[in-house]
């Protein structure tokens, strides 16, 4: 059975008042004179649904816990509009990542009620520089297409995030990129021409960027050089700790597909507090997430909070909606999510008038939301 909502929808060709009609997939969409008049800033605004490609845990749950822990994760952020992500993994042992790995195949397999879609994996690590873990625990080591095929077989990976500078990792770069998976640079210590071989090998981004890499220097460009000045896709944490204002202004000015995750963590949704990040334990506290040095460890960001940390930056509302759903979409290549177009999926996010999320659909179906940002269910 369809359902209808009226509002303010941001389609894939612009703004239109009128209804949006919709099962699984969207149906129709009708303008509606009164729903275009200056009356309608009271309406409801509907935005296609957040696709977040980081994603560690939520809720007290870690990804690399496996079993059902993606599931766990991917109903925690469902609440805050993510209706589509990747499952990212930590450094850690082999067989770890083979245990979250096979948990995250299941979570992929088949979505569950109140879930985000789990359209696949990102690999964020081991295949790391030593000297660049931020987070990340020490269990480094150089890739190989033979681990990478087992990795492959277990589950869907869509992106791995890779040091380009060690040996070899150029050409993984290049086997990966003909497979189809996202290669992205990060972790890093890696130079600008680094970064600009990495992108002529086949890479297609940036993790976290000016995360765990080498910064921008008149003298030296660095990696963060190469991404603003070469790169059309990157990730960006606008948790407004990971990265400064003004630097996420100018790489919204250079690189024309930026795109924002949240690197989101256990601690997502819960108090001040300890909660695991792999095999370590980070610290929820001061609106961060910090190892026992101060450092920062993933975040506990949400996309509805980036959402408008990106309006706080001046960014219109169109243009912040794109970097949370278009622009991530059209990175893996999916041709039916990120936007507002008949036969879409009916991944939609409902917001009022002070961007609040006040109903979320994952493929038509209803989600309840997170109404405070640190609320936990009971």
């Amino acid at each position: 059975m369809s359902r209808t909502l009226k509002g303010r929808i941001l389609t894939s060709t612009g703004w239109v008042g009128g209804s949006l009609r919709f099962d699984s997939r969207l149906l129709s969409i009708e303008a509606d004179a009164s729903a275009s008049s200056s009356a309608s800033a009271e309406l409801p605004i509907i935005l296609p649904g957040f696709i977040d490609l980081h994603v560690h845990g939520g809720l007290g749950v870690d990804i690399m816990e496996g079993g059902d822990a993606a599931q766990q994760v991917a109903r925690a952020h469902a609440r805050h509009g993510t209706t589509a992500m990747l499952g990212t993994t930590m450094t850690a042992p082999d067989g770890d990542i083979r245990h979250a790995l096979a948990g995250l195949a299941s979570a992929c397999a088949e979505r569950a009620s109140g879930a985000a879609r789990l359209l696949g994996v990102h690999l964020e690590g081991p295949f790391l520089s030593p000297g660049k873990l931020g987070a990340q625990p020490g269990q480094v080591c150089a890739a190989t297409m033979a681990l990478l095929r087992e990795y492959m077989a277990i589950a869907p990976i869509k992106v791995v995030t890779i040091a380009p500078e060690v040996a070899r990792h150029l050409d993984i770069i290049t086997e990966l990129a003909q497979l189809g998976v996202r290669p992205q640079v990060g972790h890093t210590l890696g130079s600008y021409e680094d970064g600009v071989a990495a992108l002529r090998a086949g890479a297609a981004g940036f993790t976290h960027l000016f995360n765990a890499m080498r910064g921008l220097n008149h003298y030296e460009p660095g990696m963060v050089g190469a991404a603003l000045a070469h790169a059309r896709h990157a990730e960006l944490i606008p948790d407004l700790l990971h990265v400064h204002p003004g630097a996420i202004r100018a790489a919204l000015r250079a690189i024309p597909e930026l795109y924002c995750v949240t690197d989101a963590t256990a601690a997502t949704d819960m108090p001040d507090g300890n909660y695991p990040l792999g095999s370590q334990m980070v610290c929820k506290c001061l609106g961060g997430v910090r190892l026992a040095d101060g450092g920062l460890a993933g975040s506990a960001l949400t996309m509805d909070q980036a959402l408008r940390n990106l309006l706080s930056l001046g960014l219109d509302l169109a243009d912040a909606s794109n970097r949370l759903s278009r622009n991530p979409a059209r990175y893996l290549g999916l041709a039916d999510r990120g936007q507002i177009a008949v036969g879409q999926w009916a991944d939609l996010v409902v917001l009022d008038s002070e961007m609040q999320v006040s109903e979320v659909f994952i493929e038509g179906e209803a989600i309840s939301p997170a109404f405070e940002p640190d609320a936990v269910p009971a």
